[in-house]
């Protein structure tokens, strides 16, 4: 980072958020502090969702997923355009026809006000947790790279996003999503053609794909049935009730998309998103794939995140070096097997070529190899040490490789695209609480400035309790999946009460409220268990929700 990479980092920042908080001042009531008047146009919608969906989680986490185990995480996306449909159809016109200003409203008229209040109970314990997650989880990536205290780092991102959040709620959270979806896309163009540059100065790009294959990093879609794979096209299935319930019931997305001017807006926006997100995450993958073959003439750290790995140099360095001397030695070798391997296919040897790739394979294996046993040393050097580096392959590539002043925009992309996630998730917390808690059970009768007010509060509540989650988070897995696993803890129950509310019209409000109790009891057990891959929880929510209120239906009967 040079001057220039924090002029246009600072500047970019402050530009984006100052006309957000200016273009937005002056809510005067709930109606359109909360659904921003019904102002926005399908375009705000479709790229305010997509904002929302796309944390700085996507951009830290997505290249660094397909960098270690290839193109396969597209498939956890495949159905998304399929839920977006089925919301169009069943969900944004009764949302519109009841004038709600959250998702949970519908149930009380359909049930009662238990069933209402758990439903919303659940959401703001599972967004709650999320919102700390997306300040936390780009915070000590980029306090890392940059050098910051970590503390510090998560209160900048969540401060910022509360000050333009409580600044004008609904419609704020519109404008400056547009604007950073805008930047954030120009700036994953530019790192595309700067990669492509790179990697075609040695082999054409069509060679460099059949590296990657090679490497087995472009298998897309795999068909084999195993109930225990994480990511197939089966577990696929599983995903479309995530998106179903993430879309139709997390207000996060709700609130966004029937602050639209009509249902036809909302509509288009929905659709917008559908048919871009899925190109759009392959896109983001793929960027993965092409700074793994980067990093096949180039020399790759043994281990990304540096941090750790210092204090490994000071503790261990005797034990280190062995290990990155052969890792040296590997890397010398791979580069001979991917030149032999391209000079074959180019003379149409196949059995060379089929050798070749043997051995580019086989030196894959051993370098995975190598970096479990430096994982090992750094949990030696630090027990409390995360050796899970896949969140840090991107922005080291970004901070290591391009040229000052992109450097700074595509630090100001991760810090937006940390600030519209959290931005929403403040904005669905406060409308939840306000509308469904606060309005609902405590003060029935306020009047709309005092409702405004409230909502203004509860939204800096909502950030303070995020920071604090954040402040004391710590890194699980693949930063992008923790995401995911939290969501579907919960996301299954609340989709499976909304489920009955729509299609079974003869199911009562106490078999539904004790068949989302049992049901969410049961999905945190058989996750506590690890029985199956956390997509499948979503169907078993949905599902045991169903069937067990029709069972106590049938009782009751």
């Amino acid at each position: 980072m040079n001057g220039l990479d924090w002029g246009i980092l600072v500047a970019t920042i402050l530009t984006i958020v100052g006309y957000g908080i200016w273009k937005t001042r002056g809510s005067e009531d709930i109606h359109g502090y909360l659904l921003g008047g019904n102002e926005a146009k399908w375009w705000t919608v479709g790229l305010s969702v997509m904002a929302t969906q796309a944390s700085a989680i996507t951009f830290l986490s997505t290249p660094g997923q397909a960098y270690i185990d290839g193109m396969g995480f597209a498939q956890f996306y495949l159905m998304l355009p399929v839920a977006m449909i089925i919301i169009c159809i069943t969900f944004i016109p009764l949302f519109y026809k009841l004038k709600v200003y959250t998702a949970y409203e519908f149930l009380e008229g359909r049930f009662d006000l238990k069933t209402r209040t758990l439903t919303s109970s659940l959401f703001l314990i599972q967004r709650g947790i999320s919102a700390g997650i997306t300040i936390y989880a780009p915070a000590i990536v980029l306090s890392t790279i940059l050098g910051w205290h970590l503390k510090t780092t998560v209160i900048l991102i969540g401060l910022i996003a509360i000050l333009y959040t409580v600044s004008g709620g609904t419609k704020a959270v519109h404008v400056t999503h547009k604007h950073q979806m805008v930047v954030i896309l120009i700036s994953l163009v530019v790192i595309f053609f700067i990669l492509m540059s790179y990697i075609t100065k040695d082999f054409s790009f069509v060679e460099n794909l059949k590296i990657a294959k090679a490497n087995d990093k472009l298998e897309v879609i795999d068909f084999t049935f195993d109930i225990k794979e994480r990511y197939n096209i089966w577990s696929s299935m599983a995903a479309l009730f995530l998106f179903l319930s993430y879309f139709g019931t997390d207000q996060s997305q709700v609130q966004r998309y029937i602050s639209g001017k009509s249902i036809k807006e909302s509509r288009l926006g929905l659709i917008m998103n559908g048919i871009m997100k899925v190109p759009l995450q392959l896109f983001i993958l793929f960027l993965g794939v092409m700074v793994f073959l980067f990093y096949q003439t180039h020399k790759a750290p043994i281990f990304f995140n540096e941090t750790a790995m210092e204090k490994v140099e000071l503790k261990y360095s005797q034990e280190l070096q062995p290990l990155q001397n052969e890792y040296d030695a590997l890397i010398t070798k791979r580069e001979q097997a991917n030149t032999n391997f391209i000079a074959a296919i180019r003379a149409n040897n196949s059995a060379d070529t089929d050798r070749h790739r043997a051995s580019i394979k086989a030196y894959r294996d051993e370098e995975l190899l190598l970096r479990t046993k430096v994982k090992e040393l750094i949990k030696k050097a630090d027990a409390e040490a995360e050796t899970n580096d896949k969140d840090y392959v991107f922005i080291s590539f970004i901070m290591n490789h391009l040229p000052h002043g992109l450097i700074g925009l595509l630090l100001a992309v991760i810090f937006f695209a940390a600030m519209s996630s959290t931005s929403s998730e403040l904005n669905a917390l406060a409308s939840t609480t306000t509308v469904d808690i606060y309005k609902r059970m405590f003060k029935k009768d306020g009047t709309e400035a005092h409702y405004l007010l409230a909502s203004r509060v509860l939204t800096g509540m909502w950030g303070v309790i995020a920071l604090c989650f954040a402040l004391f988070g710590s890194l699980f897995e693949n930063l992008i999946q923790f995401v995911n696993i939290i969501g579907s803890l919960f996301y299954g129950t609340i989709l499976g009460i909304f489920l009955v509310a729509f299609y079974f019209k003869k199911i009562g409000a106490n078999a539904v409220f004790i068949a989302a109790v049992i049901t969410e009891i049961m999905v945190v057990i058989i996750y506590k268990m690890d029985v199956l891959p956390y997509l499948w929880l979503n169907v078993i929510g949905a599902l045991g929700v169903i069937l067990t209120s029709h069972f106590i239906q049938a009782l009751r009967k």
